[in-house]
């Protein structure tokens, strides 16, 4: 799954609000900034509906053993 940080990095690279990522992914906004500031354990539908919304942007997302990390893939 991935982490509260990879949401906000890939928020932060495509210049979006926590008003945003909740409008796109259909989750709520206070389920958007639960799960950011780390205050709870979200359903996995929420992470993968926030994570569908951001990959459809061009997000890209790196969760291996040893490292976390986002990209954002330019669209042409």
């Amino acid at each position: 799954m991935i982490a509260p940080s990879q949401i906000r990095a890939a928020r932060a690279l495509l210049r979006w609000s926590q008003k945003d990522l909740s409008e796109k992914s259909g989750v709520s906004l206070r389920a958007v900034n639960k799960f950011e500031s780390e205050e709870c354990d979200p359903r996995l539908s929420t992470v993968n509906a926030m994570q569908h919304a951001l990959q459809n942007e061009g997000i890209i997302f790196v969760t291996e053993m040893d490292r976390v990390g986002v990209f954002l893939r330019f669209k042409q």
